[in-house]
């Protein structure tokens, strides 16, 4: 079975970018699943600069990194607000900076993310499989909290889930708008290939949408 991405969207309204030092800490662990994309690494930042960035545990947030030669490098991390934590300086794990950014500490402009994409191991892969437009599953299966809300997908052949048809199915139907086809004119219509609201093992991209538990929004 083929290892799915995970493309993850936070409805929440953006924050404004603020430029932050970020210093490498070799005392921030890095797992193996994080190291593979599967997880998102840790961010420690105070909670004064949580709130400016609208982000909370269940938030991601970039990093974006302007490097010589025009050169731009965007890293996304979990959010971990702590405290005794210096209020505009973003700890990150060491080995992540020094890889991606080649420096131990660096300038960047943080902001809460929009989206972020994990890679799915094989065991976590097949616990979507079945599952439909629509549908919830608990966050924690890729480290998050809340609940993540399947919006839709695309198969090996970047053919797009509806939900407007049941089953696993693959199906040429006549669309006059998205998902699967983008009318560029008024009335216009196509015959396209989709697929049906159900996620079965060709697909290889599922999109959720991040729910956050009753009361874990931002005031």
């Amino acid at each position: 079975m083929p290892e799915f991405k995970l493309v993850i969207s936070d409805p929440t309204p953006a924050s404004p970018a603020i430029k932050v030092k970020v210093v490498g800490d070799e005392k921030i662990a890095l797992s193996k699943e994080q190291k593979e994309g599967r997880r998102l690494p840790v961010a420690e930042l105070s909670k004064a600069l949580a709130e400016k960035l609208g982000v909370d545990e269940s938030s991601a947030i970039t990093l974006k990194f302007a490097l010589e030669g025009g050169k731009v490098v965007k890293l996304h991390f979990k959010a971990s607000a702590k405290e005794g934590t210096e209020e505009n300086v973003i700890r990150v794990p060491q080995d992540i900076l020094t890889e991606k950014v080649g420096e131990m500490e660096a300038e960047a402009e943080a902001f809460k993310s929009k989206a972020f994409q994990l890679i799915l191991d094989d065991s976590t892969s097949r616990r979507f499989i079945g599952m439909k437009i629509g549908d919830e599953i608990d966050g924690v299966i890729v480290g998050l909290s809340g609940k993540l809300r399947i919006k839709g997908g695309s198969d090996s052949s970047g053919f797009p889930m509806r939900s407007d048809i049941p089953g696993p199915v693959k199906k040429r139907i006549l669309l006059s708008s998205p998902p699967g086809f983008h009318p560029r004119s008024r009335g216009e219509r196509r015959r396209k290939i989709v697929r049906g609201n159900t996620i079965d093992e060709s697909m290889v991209q599922i999109n959720a949408v991040l729910v956050r538990e009753k009361g874990a929004e931002k005031k």
